[in-house]
């Protein structure tokens, strides 16, 4: 239905021409470019209507406009009353003002602004404003065009074309117009900002025929003997010469053999169509062949043979992209082309052979000057005059060009000798074998100047081939050129002779021809040689016989006619005689010669059935064949005898007018040939057929000549007589079924068919719609034309013009002639298939908006149209098509959500045009779709839950009345399915399912969860039974949209961590579902986002999970698992293990925090289940981590604890503390400054106690950011139990849970004798929700307590710390003794005589001592082992301050003692004299040793003991090892060894041999939260038993 247009009234508007904020409650906020609509005024006075909105001062900033109201649609749509043209300029700089900042259009702005001030004056002349009127519609679609806006489609005086006045093929038309107008438009814009050579390739990509000129410059090459340089085309992929060869003889004197051709040595390489350009390489080669001796080492050239054609080399350049025009390439621009020599070449290809740019010029080479040029040789001898005239040679492509000109005859036979395979016979060396060509007569006369061995040189009677030295395949690979009279044609043939040249001269003479071989040109049938390789029969004799052209020319030529009996008769497989006489010739069958031949000749033909067309009266029973045969030749063959074929016809039709046998072939043929003609590969040869009809038409009688006139003038002016409705009725329906056939094969036919396939059915329709065409009996004709079309997709400009011209009754008439139920559904079916794949496959490009809104617009009508049949005929139970039902939803849920109506993507004014031009499509078809499923009644059921799905893409569309008409949908599906199976778990599934798809890619938002969440409520209200389960569910999809809009927000963020962060929260809430498919999705997500980062450690912590939810059984994998192709659980499993112990080498945590043979973990059972080779990789690699750390040191990271403050982050952020796990040598100023980058606006707060409220609840993003230290937590299976320190070190910095950060405060007065009396210690602790390193590098603060330490306990932990680093150096020597001794010196000295800080009286004042005795004893005993004689005096005074503070410490604090416990050894201080005594004893025992050691002078190596293991060093201070444990603090079993030193004995403690215990520790995964302990040195006691 046409829109109805009507003027309502004529009022005015008014334009913003200055900003104006409105500050007051009803004042109003204009921009410029706003329109404000005025229906009152007044002068000097507010206005009536809007007195409170508008004032008398609002004409300082509006512009009053004249404008139109009119009823279009039913709505009133406000019109400028401007010029048009104006009008799309006014909208056009709005349009384009939005995004100018971001692309520099400023130019075409302002030029657009002048021009419309231009229009706007109304003082132009008629042909200027015409003249301007075409420059301002050619700027304004290049300026879309660049901006990538929509294309504006006009008629032909520029203005833009309304598609509810044209016909869907005119708009068709227009937009592929336009299209290719801006096209060009553009590359003129480019020609005249770029270089040259950019306007020159578009140039060149619009011309038919092409060709490359070569000027060669110069030829350096020490070579000593005259040349022969063959130029060519060559193309590596297919490895064939493309080209004639052009030939330069070049002297040994370094200059052409002829001297007037220096610096005139120019070609045309011509013929070249677009088919040569689009060859992925095209080479120039040239191949360099030496004319002299045999081998260039020979110094007496006098008996040497001289004349041989010898390989010398080849030169190779890579024209691609210069002979297509990428490249400038100026006429005086010398390119070098390297030379190869032979020898170089003879392994390698011509792409070896290619030169680089570093190749340097002094090599010898080629100097050539190279152009791309445009057009046949007559055209460019016109435009380049300077470059070729009548001297340049001309080389020709092999082949025929793309276009043919009627003048142009050839007759030329291309022969290249491919290579031959010869016998040495009675030889010790293979020959040197020379091939010489005649072309003969068949008298045996050799034909003169009939053979030319390239393009520029004269031709020759004789052919003498290259020469290999001592090869017995010779490859020659050359080509030369036959060309004789054509009356001569048929009795020519070709001879070869071979003869082996020696390099003396006087072995040379005496050499005769050993072999030969003949093809002829033309075969019996009067047919030329066929084109391809042909392998000839060689032939031996007398050398005299084989000259003869009676001893072979009755003989077979090629080795293929031994399939023919008279010829197998006469070719013998033997080498007897094949004359009979002792003269004759033989087959030599242990030498074969090939060539290849080419025929390019517009009067010789190749084709058997041509030939008999042509001559049809020498075998009339053949005729009807060979006119069948017509039109399966190649068209270059039709067309080279297009006079003579049209003469064949006319004759045949004329001699048999009295029968009707041949008049169906004779009228295909002229049909077939009348489309030749319209190819545009021989539009040339229109001109000829013109000429033809105008010369011969007299011939022939009237009938015959309507006939040609018919096919000759069908396509151009057959549609005149559309007009006439009795032409119409007659022509339309014969046409309609030839193009129906047509149609069908269509899909496999050329494209050239297809084109005018289509182009025919655009006529038809374009016709048809016209309004001049009377259409009572179209709708036979369209309906007929929507049969033929229906099938073919591709085809959619048409469909969309035949559906747009079906009414209601056209629809009706056509759906009632399908006689069944069936086939209706079938075509509905089809129909729907159809509709959905043109929506989805873009069928026009992006910016044809009008012709997407009108096949949308047309598409639409129809689809509701056959929803309205499917309501009347299959909404029964009886007649439901679950199916039929099923692809209309799928295919309205497809056009809905089409990107080109998602009018939020879409500018302001882009928008507006489509609402104000076509509405919203969106909601019509929505609610139609909300209708059909109200009705469907009790089979809903049966589209649930497939339909979930497409119904919630729908509904995420950001349309408000959309929105609400459609969700309520879903509570209808949850009704549906909970009194269908008692519950909705399969559309609680689904949606879950299909919102994480539909979210990820873009749909959805707040406002659509709040939509969601009140109206699923609200209709839940009706059903009390379902509340609950409904509250649920809506609580349930509300956390998961949460959590995917967060994950949405920072997919496109810089941020990796917010990004790790948000995939860890969705993966946890799918897990708490137990959505697993879901939840391993997102846990793969997460490792490639840590291995983009190198986080190897987390990318196995991540692994570790997934690894966790399979089993040790040969069961298949679960389809969550699909995409690691079919695999048992037991399989994915080990792969997955091994690459978590990969993953966590390349983390450098080489402990593993897992383990499959764990048989606390497991049972016994799963060992047996483990494959043997999983079990020794991890055994072998677990071993392999133990020694990493035992031997690599590994640094450890820092950890820092970050808060983010503020209500401007994200909520998955806010008001939240993170701990962060550090790199390796990270500092927090570098990790601070890293954090600062992913929030640049945020401040930065340098204070570390936890901000208040205000800064909490602030709109801001404050940042805090320190360092804190991780609390050891050794695990279970690790507690007491020795182990050694690397492990321990391990565990400081990994697997911890707790973290704390202190820092000091002053409470009381300050003593400034003694600080450390008011230093108390704020302690925060911070523990985390998972340990770390986890499945990320940082984890949420969960929870965070303060503490305050006193100053005793501060100095508690101080002494302690002091300790552990002592106890850690001890064992560091014990582990290693050659380790230097001055550290472990210095610290001794600074504990035993400290001198800062106040020394020893600053602690006495906290009223303890922490100092533990017993490791001085040993640390002391240890240096005196290291200590050198410069060293003593240092040693002694450490010894003598050791004594003084040992005996303080017992005097004022007593001695702390070890005593054993039911659950071990326990300390405790006691002030017993005897404790006191047996302490000061075993002081004692160790001074002893040490005095007596030093008093003896005996050095370590001399001690003697039964006790030392064999197999220890004897200077390994094994006597004083101290243990250390895990747990709480124990004393190892140790037993009295006893050292003789001199006369006495001195009793030493040393620990029992431990049990040898497994390498292997493994350790649980559990995240059991579990309070542990800390870390604690094992120390010797200093009691005796």
């Amino acid at each position: 239905m046409r829109p109805l247009f009507r003027l309502l009234q004529f009022l005015f508007f008014s334009l913003v021409k200055w900003n104006f904020v409105g500050k007051g409650e009803k004042q109003l906020s204009l921009e410029v470019g706003d329109m404000v609509f005025i229906q009152e005024a007044c002068d000097g006075k507010n206005m009536s209507k809007y007195k409170d909105v508008f004032s008398v001062k609002m004409s300082r900033f509006v512009l009053e406009k004249k404008i139109l109201i009119c009823l279009q649609m039913f709505h009133e749509v406000v019109i400028s009353a401007e010029m048009p043209l104006v009008k799309e300029v006014t909208t056009t700089l709005r349009e384009w003002g939005s995004i100018w900042k971001q692309l520099y259009v400023r130019r075409l702005m302002c030029e657009l602004m002048e021009w419309r001030s231009q229009l706007l004056s109304g003082t132009l002349p008629s042909d200027e404003f015409k003249e301007l009127k075409q420059k301002v519609t050619s700027k304004i679609d290049y300026g879309n065009k660049i901006l990538e806006l929509d294309q504006v489609v006009r008629d032909e005086d520029g203005n833009i074309l309304d598609p509810e006045r044209a016909s869907v093929i005119s708009l068709f038309r227009a937009h592929e117009a336009a299209t290719a107008k801006i096209n060009e438009r553009i590359k003129e814009e480019q020609s005249n900002i770029q270089t040259d050579h950019s306007g020159i390739s578009a140039r060149i990509q619009s011309s038919p025929t092409h060709s490359l000129y070569v000027f060669v410059r110069n030829f350096v090459c020490r070579i000593g003997e005259d040349s022969e340089l063959f130029m060519s085309l060559y193309d590596p992929n297919k490895q064939s010469i493309i080209s004639e060869n052009y030939l330069v003889r070049w002297g040994s004197k370094g200059f052409p053999k002829e001297i007037d051709m220096l610096n005139n040595l120019k070609v045309v390489f011509t013929d070249l169509g677009n088919k040569d350009l689009s060859r992925e390489k095209i080479y120039l080669i040239c191949q360099i062949v030496r004319v002299g001796r045999m081998d260039l080492k020979e110094i007496n050239t006098k008996k040497c043979t001289l004349g041989l054609r010898r390989p010398f080399g080849v030169a190779v350049m890579d024209i691609s992209d210069l002979i297509k025009g990428k490249i400038e390439c100026d006429e005086e621009k010398q390119f070098f082309i390297p030379f190869f020599p032979y020898n170089q070449i003879a392994s390698q290809t011509l792409i070896q052979c290619l030169p680089s740019f570093s190749t340097p010029h002094i090599l010898p080479g080629l100097w050539v000057t190279m152009k791309a040029l445009v057009g046949d040789i007559v055209q460019i001898r016109k435009e380049y005059p300077h470059l070729v005239d009548r001297s340049t040679v001309v080389a020709r492509k092999l082949g025929f060009p793309e276009i043919i000109m009627p003048g142009d005859v050839r007759n030329d036979i291309y022969l290249t000798l491919q290579g031959g395979d010869f016998d040495k016979y009675n030889k010790t060396t293979q020959k040197n074998v020379e091939v010489i060509m005649w072309v003969c007569d068949e008298e045996g006369k050799v034909i003169q100047n009939s053979i030319c061995l390239g393009a520029g040189d004269k031709a020759v009677s004789e052919y003498r081939s290259v020469i290999y030295y001592q090869i017995k395949q010779p490859r020659w690979m050359e080509t030369i050129k036959v060309a004789v009279p054509l009356e001569e044609m048929h009795r020519i043939h070709l001879r070869f002779m071979f003869r082996h040249r020696s390099s003396q001269e006087s072995k040379d003479k005496s050499e005769k021809n050993f072999a030969m071989a003949f093809v002829r040109l033309m075969k019996e049938d009067g047919t030329v040689l066929q084109d391809g390789l042909h392998d000839l029969v060689v032939f031996k004799g007398d050398s005299k016989r084989m000259e003869d052209v009676n001893s072979y020319l009755s003989l077979p030529s090629t080795r293929h006619h031994h399939c023919d009996p008279h010829k197998a008769a006469a070719l013998s497989r033997s080498s007897s005689s094949l004359s009979g006489s002792g003269g004759g010739l033989s087959v030599s069958s242990r030498d074969s010669f090939t060539i290849s031949t080419l025929v390019c000749s517009t009067k010789l033909t190749q084709n058997v059935g041509l030939l008999g067309l042509l001559k049809w009266r020498t075998r009339p029973e053949l005729l009807k064949e060979n006119l069948e045969k017509l039109k399966i030749i190649d068209g270059e063959e039709v067309v080279k005898f297009l006079q003579d074929t049209l003469d064949a016809l006319f004759n045949i039709m004329m001699e048999h007018s009295q029968t009707d046998d041949y008049d169906i072939l004779v009228f295909d043929a002229l049909i077939y040939i009348i489309g030749l003609i319209a190819d545009r590969k021989f539009q040339h040869f229109n001109t000829v057929l013109e000429a033809y009809i105008k010369q011969h038409f007299k011939k022939y009688s009237a009938l015959f000549l309507c006939f040609l006139l018919l096919c000759f003038c069908l396509l151009n002016h057959v549609f005149f007589f559309f007009f006439f409705t009795e032409c119409r009725d007659v022509l339309l329906p014969m046409m309609l079924r030839e193009l129906s056939g047509a149609l069908a094969s269509m899909a496999d036919g050329p494209h050239d068919e297809r084109r005018n396939s289509l182009e025919l059915l655009n006529n038809i329709l374009e016709v048809l719609s016209r309004d001049s065409v009377v259409r009572h009996r179209a709708k036979n004709t369209r309906c007929h034309v929507y049969t033929c079309i229906r099938l073919h997709s591709r085809l959619v400009a048409c469909m969309t013009a035949i559906l747009s011209q079906m009414d209601d009754r056209h629809y009706a008439t056509y759906i009632e002639t399908f006689s069944g139920t069936t086939d209706l559904v079938d075509f509905l079916m089809e129909s729907f298939m159809l509709f959905k794949d043109l929506i989805g496959i873009h069928v026009y490009p992006s910016d044809w908006m009008a012709m997407i809104m009108v096949q949308n617009r047309v598409f639409l009508r129809a689809i509701n149209t056959y929803a309205d049949t499917m309501n009347q005929k299959f909404l029964n139970n009886d007649d439901f098509e679950v199916q039929l039902w099923n692809n209309y939803f799928h295919l309205a849920v497809a056009f809905i959500t089409q990107e080109s109506l998602q009018l939020q993507h879409f500018s302001p004014t882009k928008r507006n045009k489509i609402l104000a031009k076509y509405g919203d499509m969106r909601r019509l078809i929505g609610f139609a779709i909300r209708d059909i499923w109200y009705k469907l009644g009790s089979h809903k059921i049966c589209f649930i839950p497939g339909m979930v799905g497409p119904i919630l893409e729908m509904t995420l569309i950001p349309e408000e009345e959309l929105r609400r008409a459609t969700i309520p949908i879903f509570f209808d599906m949850i009704t549906c399915e909970h009194s269908h199976s008692g519950n909705f778990h399969k559309f609680e599934n689904e949606i879950i399912l299909k919102l994480d798809h539909e979210v990820e890619g873009g749909g959805g938002d707040e406002r659509y969860m709040q939509l969601l969440e009140t109206i699923l409520l609200d209709c839940s209200e009706k059903k009390p039974t379902l509340r609950p389960q409904v509250q649920h569910f809506v609580a349930l999809v509300k956390g998961l949209l949460i959590r995917l809009l967060d994950y949405r927000t920072v997919m496109s963020d810089d941020s990796r961590n917010n990004r790790m962060s948000c995939t860890v929260n969705l993966l946890n809430f799918y897990k708490d579902i137990n959505r697993e498919g879901m939840y391993i999705r997102y846990l793969y997500k997460l490792r490639d986002l840590h291995l983009e980062g190198e986080n190897y450690t987390e990318a196995a912590y991540t692994l570790l999970l997934h690894s966790r939810l399979l089993k040790w059984l040969d069961e298949m994998c679960s389809p969550q698992f699909e995409s690691h192709g079919s695999q048992t659980q037991r399989q994915l499993k080990e792969t997955l293990y091994d690459t978590i112990i990969d993953y966590f080498d390349k983390g450098k945590v080489s402990i593993l925090l897992f383990s499959p043979l764990n048989t606390s973990s497991h049972p016994v059972s799963l060992f047996l289940s483990l494959s043997v080779s999983l079990s020794l990789r991890l055994q072998e690699k677990q071993a392999k981590f133990y020694e990493n750390i035992m031997k690599i040191l590994r640094p450890k990271p820092d950890y820092f604890a970050v808060g983010y403050y503020g209500q401007g982050y994200p909520p998955f952020l806010r008001n939240k503390v993170f701990i962060h796990r550090g790199k390796e040598y990270e500092r927090r100023e570098d990790f601070q400054n890293q954090l600062m980058s992913q929030f640049p606006s945020a401040v930065r707060l340098n204070t570390t106690t936890m901000p208040g409220d205000d800064i909490r609840n602030s709109p801001l993003q404050y940042i805090q950011c320190f360092t804190v230290q991780p609390v050891l937590e050794i695990p279970p299976r690790l507690k007491n139990k020795p182990c050694p320190d690397q492990i321990i070190n391990f565990y400081k910095s990994n697997y911890v849970q707790r973290f704390h950060y202190s820092r000091p405060v002053r409470k009381g007065p300050v003593d400034p004798n003694n600080e450390f009396a008011s230093m108390w210690i704020e302690r925060t602790t911070f523990t985390t929700v998972y340990k770390l390193p986890g499945i990320l590098r940082w984890f949420e603060a969960t929870d965070m307590k303060h503490t305050t330490l006193s100053p005793l306990e501060n100095a508690i932990e101080t002494m302690e710390s002091t300790n552990e680093k002592i106890l850690t150096m001890i064992n560091q020597y014990q582990a290693d003794w050659s380790l230097p001794i001055n550290p472990l010196s210095m610290l001794l000295n600074g504990i035993v005589d400290p001198a800062v800080m106040g020394g020893f009286a600053k602690y006495e004042k906290v009223k303890e001592s922490t100092l533990n005795l017993p490791h001085f004893y040993v640390d002391v005993l240890l240096t005196l082992f290291r200590v050198t004689d410069d060293l003593r005096p240092f040693h002694e005074r450490m010894e003598e301050c050791f004594k003084q503070l040992k005996k303080k410490v017992e005097k004022e604090y007593g001695v702390r003692e070890l005593v054993r416990t039911g659950s071990g050894l326990k300390s405790k201080n006691t002030f017993r004299k005897k404790t006191h005594t047996q302490s000061v004893s075993n002081c004692k025992d160790l001074f002893l040793a040490t005095n007596c050691i030093r008093k003896f002078n005996i050095q370590p190596d001399l001690f003697t003991t039964h006790t030392l293991p064999r197999d220890l060093p004897p200077e390994s201070p094994t006597s004083w090892t101290l243990q250390r444990s895990s747990g709480s603090m124990s004393a190892s079993t140790t037993e009295e060894v006893v050292v003789t030193v001199g006369d006495a004995e001195v009793k030493l403690r040393k620990s029992k041999k431990k049990k040898k215990r497994s390498s292997m520790i493994f350790i649980t995964e559990e995240r059991e939260r579990t309070s542990t302990l800390d870390c604690k040195r094992v120390r010797t006691s200093s009691s005796g038993r």
